[in-house]
């Protein structure tokens, strides 16, 4: 079975099968052996599927901001090392554990239709998106949506979701004529570049004085406040993260005056509070795509040995849409 797969600190994240001259079956592994160091490249010998347990074969997995977060310490979950890091990727199930009556726990079956290159790049952006956009912003057709690093793996996937899917229009915020660019591409109506001048007074010359209905931020600092005086009466901006680093204060007088609603999503934490929603979130991205009503825009990919390279990439901002790692 084709399965998506998606959950932190997986042991078995970024895997690859090999097989040698008399070594039987074992793994390739990057591995995080000491905080802010590149990774290492090892081979791993598998222990035996426990009961509750399944082992995939891996194919492609996701690069994401918070994977070199957690490498560096930086991250809210710390995990022991050394440990494999990772968050979602798809494959093929090999063997399940002696109590496994189901596989659909942290597995999702990837319909014949969707390549699993391109499912690989659904779990986190998508479910991110599809969560701010339908359940936190309670996005409506023909509503205005501007998304902030409109060009990164989750502002594609607002742009893809809100445009495709919930009939919105989009303003896509970025950093550079080129994400702006690549964005309109994508499904965005108009663009800002706001490296180039004030994000306020751009969209306020896009969509007058009214405003936008939603916001999805995830830039933080003066790019966030500049994006909240940029909403509409009772309009809705929903914080994503932090890209930029900087953690701006909300100015709560803003939320009085216009009745508008600050709030934030943090996707994966719904897999502890309400499963049925973020199980439904990557069911939903998955159904969007079988359909064709969504695609994955996928900037990069990278082969295992290449994954400190990819981290790098990601770093220095030059990733657009989705980084992936190839382990096949």
């Amino acid at each position: 079975m084709a399965a998506l797969v998606w959950g932190r600190g997986f042991s078995r994240a970024w895997l690859r099968r090999s097989a040698g001259p008399g070594c039987g079956r074992h793994y390739r592994a990057a591995v995080c052996t000491e905080l802010k160091q590149p990774l290492a490249i090892e081979e791993v010998t598998p222990r035996p599927v426990r009961p509750h347990e399944v082992r995939v074969d891996v194919h492609f997995c996701g690069v994401n901001f918070a994977d070199i977060l957690v490498c560096r310490g930086q991250y809210q979950e710390r995990p022991h090392l050394p440990f494999t890091p990772g968050m979602e990727f798809s494959g093929t199930v090999l063997e399940t554990g002696t109590d496994v009556c189901t596989v659909k726990q942290r597995l999702w079956q990837i319909p014949e239709s969707i390549p699993l290159r391109e499912a690989a790049a659904l779990p986190a952006s998508y479910g991110t998106a599809i969560l701010a956009l339908e359940r936190r912003a309670c996005t409506q057709p023909g509503e205005t949506v501007l998304v902030t690093a409109a060009a990164g793996a989750t502002g594609l996937a607002v742009i893809d979701v809100a445009t495709n899917v919930l009939q919105a229009k989009v303003i896509a915020a970025a950093g550079s004529d080129e994400k702006c660019k690549l964005a309109m591409q994508r499904g965005a109506q108009s663009s800002v570049n706001y490296s180039q001048g004030s994000l306020k007074e751009a969209v306020k010359k896009l969509v007058g004085s009214g405003g936008v209905n939603v916001v999805i931020d995830t830039v933080g600092g003066d790019v966030f406040l500049e994006a909240l005086h940029s909403l509409a009466w009772e309009g809705r901006i929903v914080v994503v993260g932090f890209a930029g680093g900087t953690i701006a204060s909300v100015p709560a007088n803003l939320l009085l005056l216009k009745n508008v609603s600050a709030m934030g999503v943090i996707w994966g934490r719904y897999k502890d509070q309400n499963f049925p929603l973020f199980s439904g979130s990557i069911s939903s991205a998955l159904q969007y795509c079988q359909q064709g009503r969504i695609q994955p825009y996928i900037g990069a990919v990278f082969k295992l040995e290449e994954v400190n390279d990819a981290f790098l990439h990601v770093m220095q901002r030059k990733s657009t849409g989705k980084v992936l790692l190839s382990l096949k």
